[in-house]
């Protein structure tokens, strides 16, 4: 029986990276569409180097039309996971037009293209950053949406624009994946997150730290109403997280419709136990600075994934000493390798 070939845009990525590794293992054909803006060639490698096969790589950027109608008449696709996007919060404050342009735009022509070809089986990679400052923790599936910032706004645009699309055309099958904050690295070294420029997550900017790359880290509010003060998040390792988008393949070849799912651990650290729990795996002490909050940040945010462990049959498992473990022998292993 040939294997299933899925197009995963924004697949050489950090997240996209470490789900092209699960839809390897299991059993999936892969087809990576990606332009490189915060990536590199070389990921291509590393996921071959884990998995034992090459995915199919192509560059171009996903405005790009007639590059996209071109992937399409030369493979048949299962299904589309959605990742290609800009991400940075802060960045989309303050550049709201790079934001609406490249990720609602693209999204919009992939749907077009997908709908020429009659492939509407999609995994849409959202985020957290839809529900806004939530009234209440755990953050459920249920819960009112509304955005804080630019990014999370081109978001949840996009899950309206995938509602109304099916509302229009049953025949689509869509499961919206809200990602609460992935961290960590692949356990083999090979891949992880390696942002460009100054990092606008907390662990590669902590690993940079731990490094001696950077002399200190900006703790952004010490001010906020959580225990300690610093913002509280759910971490959820990258690779319990890649899983989560073959569970979500899975149940769409099972369930017509659309439903959003949180993805995350269920439970909230804060940016001052992510620097201890990093320090005692990388026994260093990590130096920081508390400086004023950032725009579009919100106090604390985790989710209730039940609603994924019931439908997906996924549960997130890795712990965060895990977490720090796998993400400081990835930063090690690069940097020796980058010296």
């Amino acid at each position: 029986m040939m294997a299933k070939s899925i197009l995963v845009t924004g697949g050489a990525g950090y997240i996209g990276s470490h789900t092209c590794v699960s839809l390897r293992n299991a059993g999936y054909e892969v087809v990576i569409v990606d332009n490189l803006c915060n990536s590199d060639a070389s990921v291509i490698d590393r996921v071959e180097a884990i998995t034992g096969k090459r995915p199919v790589f192509l560059q171009f950027d996903m405005c790009e039309r007639d590059e996209l109608r071109k992937v399409f008449q030369r493979h048949s696709f299962a299904a589309v996971i959605h990742l290609a996007g800009l991400k940075a919060v802060n960045e989309s404050v303050s550049q709201p037009l790079k934001y609406y342009r490249n990720n609602i735009e693209a999204s919009t022509m992939l749907l077009e293209t997908m709908d020429e070809f009659g492939v509407r089986n999609l995994v849409f990679s959202s985020s957290a950053n839809v529900y806004g400052v939530p009234d209440s923790l755990p953050v459920q599936e249920h819960f009112p949406r509304y955005a804080t910032n630019p990014y999370g706004r081109t978001k949840l645009i996009i899950e309206d624009l995938l509602t109304d699309l099916h509302s229009a055309d049953s025949r689509w099958r869509i499961a919206l994946l809200r990602y609460f904050n992935p961290v960590g690295a692949h356990e083999s070294g090979r891949i992880g997150e390696n942002p460009s420029g100054e990092p606008g997550n907390l662990m590669p900017y902590i690993s940079r730290v731990a490094l001696g790359k950077l002399p200190y880290l900006h703790v952004y509010g010490g001010d906020y109403p959580t225990e300690d003060g610093t913002g509280v998040r759910d971490f959820i390792h990258v690779m319990d997280l890649a899983e989560g988008h073959v569970s979500a393949l899975q149940w769409l070849e099972m369930s017509p419709g659309i439903a959003a799912f949180n993805l995350g651990s269920g439970e909230g650290h804060s940016v001052l136990e992510m620097i201890a729990a990093y320090e005692d795996v990388c026994g260093r002490k990590i130096p920081y600075r508390i400086v004023a909050r950032r725009p579009g940040d919100i106090p604390a945010s985790f989710a209730d994934p039940s609603l994924a462990q019931r439908e997906l049959g996924w549960k997130a498992s890795r712990s965060l000493h895990c977490m720090c473990v796998d993400e400081w022998r990835w930063q090690t292993v690069h940097s020796a390798q980058n010296a």
